[in-house]
């Protein structure tokens, strides 16, 4: 953390979690993901392997937000980020 810096200095708080709708190879959750906390995709989809196969409880919460998370193309105009 910076010293003297306020949270949300560093991490934008307007930021809607959705799923990609362009960078996806299943539902969107990863993308949407990397793209939610300035990551690369690739990363969160290893993260996921790594995940499923040490826990196997990354497949269920995979599932949940891809049901529970809106895709970024169903979002209205004015709940997207600028």
């Amino acid at each position: 953390m910076v010293p003297g810096a306020i949270f949300g200095d560093i991490v934008d708080m307007n930021k809607t979690l959705t799923r990609s709708s362009s960078d996806k190879y299943l539902a969107g959750v990863s993308g949407g993901l990397a793209e939610h906390f300035d990551v690369d995709a690739n990363l969160v989809r290893v993260g996921w392997i790594v995940a499923t196969l040490f826990t196997g409880v990354a497949v269920f919460a995979y599932l949940a937000i891809a049901l529970i998370v809106p895709r970024d193309d169903h979002m209205p105009d004015s709940a997207l980020p600028v």
